[in-house]
């Protein structure tokens, strides 16, 4: 076996998923530059649901993991010590 040739053989492995993800996308990408005027106006729509509602996934998750806890209490203490303004 070639000098080198094991490490080269690791380094594809760690980089296939990656190369893997990246053609998955560009594929993504030239169907959506392919869509029609309408079919384009269907899929942002469907995405901007869809983005919505991952994005609300990762606020309960955050929130479960008390990752916003600081940023509440902020926000307490600012209303506590009238820093704040009444919507």
């Amino acid at each position: 076996m070639p000098e080198g040739f094991e490490m080269q053989q690791d380094h594809q492995r760690i980089l296939a998923p990656e190369v893997r993800v990246m053609r998955k996308v560009e594929e993504i990408e030239e169907q959506i530059r392919n869509l029609t005027g309408d079919e384009l106006a269907e899929f942002r729509k469907w995405y901007a649901e869809f983005d919505a509602q991952a994005w609300d996934r990762q606020i309960e998750a955050d929130v479960k993991a008390g990752k916003l806890d600081a940023l509440g209490e902020a926000a307490r203490r600012a209303r506590r010590e009238g820093k704040s303004t009444e919507l």
